[in-house]
């Protein structure tokens, strides 16, 4: 993905990036908490929500003026860009309004629920070059510092990425971000996509969810759904994900890169080192906090033969690695809409991994191939 492995810190912005938020919910909280955190680059200026009993409460909450139309919010508070994070049906109608308007979007994941929906939503708003969207993976400090890895050439050509972490758009996201990323640097093409999956269905304890441990231990049924994705050329992805592996700590996350001098496996390195010589290698996280250093509770950096491959930009404000993607992202948005910076994760590269992720869900219930086409996002 273009601009994932920006450092904010490298870009001072001389004054704050003003935004403003449409909707209320948990990943808005998100948004809001972490721009609080980071006064000298981002303020809010507003809010604005569909209910008119929610006015009050989110005003308090936020302590910021919150309207009940994105329409009047940018009328009274001029931001610099908005944040639209509202259930998946309504979100192409308001990054439409906004975009039509001229207003610079950073809409949450997906940019529309269906395949349909995405073509809508470029034909509306493609060619304005206004809208981003909130895929944050690669900007978390592992991925990120794999994604340097591969940017270096220590694997050679990346030809093979294996993703059990996370679900759709946001593991075709690491799949395609991490294979483009021996090139250009941007996302892996636009062209079709062969993809088969299926489905299993097997006991497994869950124990805890968003809101925690649950206090259940008894195994019930949850769905694994396996993919390969074919993109051409000897380039593949294989997506596996089960129900709540976001938070079932029973399910190991992994991740495999494979390259044609090499492979990353999670925080293993091996690769080819010359005549003879294949070598093996950590990448090693600094973790501040432990045992009697005093320093905070905090990721420092990550390391791979000696040398630093991703430096925590938000040092000092002890954030988990979800937090620090988000920030980087939250960052890197407003370096853009300042003409500072590249487009964080653009409109067109969102499109193309919601398209690849429909296609799981599709192959996996139909039990045959789908390949995807080439749509008018990627013919630019």
């Amino acid at each position: 993905m273009t601009g994932t492995a920006a450092d904010p810190a490298a870009s001072p912005i001389a004054n704050p990036v003003t935004f403003g938020v449409v909707g209320s919910g948990w990943r808005s909280e998100f948004f809001v908490r972490l721009a609080a955190l980071l006064p000298e680059q981002l303020t809010l200026v507003g809010a604005a929500v569909r209910r008119a009993q929610s006015v009050e409460e989110v005003g308090r909450r936020w302590n910021v003026p919150v309207y009940l139309s994105a329409a009047e919010l940018v009328a009274k508070q001029k931001p610099d860009f908005v944040i639209v994070s509202v259930p998946w049906p309504v979100t192409p109608e308001v990054v439409a309004e906004l975009a039509g308007q001229g207003v610079p979007v950073l809409a949450e994941t997906p940019p529309a629920p269906d395949a349909d929906g995405l073509r809508e939503l470029w034909a509306a708003v493609g060619d304005t070059g206004l809208v981003q969207v909130a895929e944050q993976y690669l900007m978390l400090p592992g991925h990120a510092a794999r994604l340097e890895l591969v940017r270096r050439g220590v694997i050679g050509q990346p030809t093979s990425v294996q993703v059990s972490s996370t679900h759709g758009y946001h593991a075709v996201s690491m799949i395609r971000g991490l294979l483009g990323a021996g090139g250009s640097g941007s996302a892996f093409g636009f062209g079709p996509v062969r993809v088969s999956a299926s489905q299993f269905t097997a006991p497994l304890l869950d124990p805890l969810t968003r809101a925690g441990w649950t206090g259940d231990d008894t195994p019930k049924d949850a769905a694994t759904t396996l993919a390969t994705l074919d993109f051409g050329n000897g380039a593949s992805g294989l997506y596996d994900f089960t129900d709540n592996q976001w938070h079932n700590r029973l399910r190991l996350r992994r991740i495999l890169v494979r390259g044609s001098l090499g492979e990353i496996a999670d925080d293993t390195v091996i690769r080819w080192g010359g005549p003879a010589t294949v070598l093996r290698s950590e990448l090693v996280r600094s973790q501040l906090g432990h045992d009697l250093n005093l320093d905070g509770h905090d990721t420092e950096h990550l390391s791979f033969d000696g040398g630093v491959v991703y430096r925590n930009p938000f040092l000092g404000l002890r954030l988990m690695d979800e937090e620090i993607a988000i920030a980087t992202l939250l960052t890197a948005t407003a370096a853009w809409v300042r003409n500072a910076g590249p487009e964080p994760y653009p409109l067109a590269e969102a499109c193309q991994d919601h398209l690849i992720s429909l296609a799981i869900d599709e192959a996996a219930v139909l039990g045959e191939p789908v390949v995807t086409a080439l749509e008018p996002w990627g013919r630019g």
